[in-house]
């Protein structure tokens, strides 16, 4: 006991020490494939090792190897934060290391968990109506939302009789929408030639309702049967967001389920004046948000709405015997609301975040973060041989460098040497087919100053390829 006191204590100084001099630090690691695995020992000891030799090993070794998600400079992907007090509350997690399954198996965690989803729920401004749980990402949310959708539209008989000589399902999204509702239409059984795209339209890169009532109508003209639409509030390569008001109609009017991925952009709507972006989800059947991308919950940290829990349980509850709390039939068992059984002690990095930090100190945040995102689009945009490929949602926005033959070839080398060079980190999407860089500002501890550096690296390493491309 006295070694694990002395190495869990060794270990959180080290990660004070890591986060304290973080910005000093290349986002990317220079290193190569193979590099790291080049340094491990290709089969596992027979014997203990000394711990201190392991924990050199991984000083030495991996730490240098890792890309820094939560460096102050990270403008790729989108966030995923580890707040100080989520990190805190995860070493109490994992000292405990309960298995939050059932309520029996972790009443605190349960009851802390519907609690805390229920601050998040009054947060956004959603109805009472819905209530929710934490699930390990927003891939396994809207998994569980496609299950619900398919079993909703069979009358709940595909879990029994499976989907041979059923109605042929369609679910709708837009051509935004992420791959995980690819995947989830995989997985479901329903196929990814069941899966419709509609054609987007406007600034917002949304669907268009005209078109999805069109597809709809050929559909059921076909003989397919629609089961649901899932529509995007801040789609991961650009912000695009659905007009999730109108589709809500349509939903209705054609009795189908809506999903609402609101798994980054969600986050901004503690924020009264942003959620006019998301008018329409109030009706929706599900929403998932990410509270470990831009609320400072570490990961896993995926709030997954529901209106109808008594659907979701019925798509997803198997109660063996050996699951069945005696005695007490009115307890909320939250396996019964996912796909895995075993669950994690969740809720309290959530709870340890909102009372750390306050809806305010995070609406601060989210607030400076678009700020200073914005800020940022309107100087590129002003300086020669860059332009601006799609407008700012939230905190997003891409850009294209012009000063060259092939842009698509430029723009590839130019994300690429930035990322080579370490001071910041961004990524790369396409637009109508055409490569753009994206940058968002979204990490828990970025300033504004670091947003503002971010011009300076971007443009001197534009000049910098152009001026060594063949002539």
């Amino acid at each position: 006991m006295e070694d694990f006191r002395k190495w869990a204590v060794r270990a959180a100084e080290w990660g004070v020490d890591y986060r304290a001099h973080l910005r000093n630090m290349p986002v990317r690691p220079p290193v190569r494939p193979g590099d790291i695995a080049a340094k491990i020992a290709p089969s596992p000891p027979e014997t203990p090792e000394p711990f201190d030799k392991v924990f050199a090993d991984f000083e030495r070794d991996i730490a240098p190897g890792m890309t820094h998600w939560q460096h102050p400079r990270f403008f790729a992907y989108f966030p995923a934060n580890s707040a100080p007090a989520s990190l805190i509350a995860e070493h109490l997690v994992n000292a405990i290391g309960a298995v939050c399954m059932l309520w029996q198996t972790s009443p605190a965690a349960t009851e802390l968990e519907t609690r805390a989803v229920d601050w998040l729920r009054q947060a956004f401004g959603l109805p009472d109506a819905f209530q929710g749980c934490i699930q390990d990402t927003a891939s396994t949310a809207t998994l569980a939302a496609v299950l619900v959708m398919r079993e909703r539209a069979l009358n709940f008989t595909g879990n029994q009789r499976g989907l041979t000589n059923t109605p042929r399902l369609r679910v709708y999204c837009s051509a935004e929408a992420h791959s995980s509702i690819d995947r989830a239409i995989w997985f479901s059984g329903i196929g990814a030639d069941n899966l419709v795209r509609i054609p987007i339209k406007g600034p917002q890169r949304g669907a268009d309702p005209e078109a999805l009532c069109a597809l709809i109508a050929a559909d059921i003209s076909a003989g397919y049967k629609p089961a649901g639409i899932i529509a995007n509030v801040g789609a991961t390569g650009v912000g695009a967001t659905d007009p999730v008001a109108d589709l809500a109609v349509i939903a209705h009017e054609h009795d189908l389920y809506l999903h609402v991925d609101a798994a980054w952009a969600g986050a901004a709507m503690i924020c009264p004046e942003l959620r006019p972006l998301w008018a329409g989800a109030e009706q929706a059947d599900s929403i998932v948000v990410n509270a470990h991308k831009w609320l400072g919950a570490q990961a896993h940290c995926s709030i997954h709405f529901v209106r109808d829990p008594a659907s979701l349980t019925r798509t997803l509850a198997a109660k063996p015997d050996y699951l069945k709390t005696l005695g007490l039939s009115e307890v909320v068992n939250y396996s019964e609301w996912g796909v895995p059984l075993g669950r994690q002690f969740r809720a309290l990095k959530l709870w340890f975040v909102l009372r750390a930090y306050g809806l305010e100190g995070l609406r601060n945040m989210i607030r400076n973060h678009i700020t200073w995102s914005r800020a940022l689009c309107e100087k590129l945009r002003g300086t020669p041989h860059f332009e601006i490929a799609t407008e700012p949602a939230y905190s997003l926005f891409s850009f294209r460098y012009t000063k060259g033959g092939n842009l698509d070839e430029l723009n590839l080398a130019l994300v690429e040497a930035i990322n080579a060079d370490g001071r910041i980190y961004l990524t790369q999407t396409r637009v109508d087919g055409d490569v753009v860089i994206r940058f968002q500002v979204g990490q828990f501890e970025c300033t504004e100053a670091d947003v503002t550096s971010a011009y300076e690296v971007i443009t001197e390493i534009a000049k910098r390829i152009t001026a060594d491309a063949p002539r």
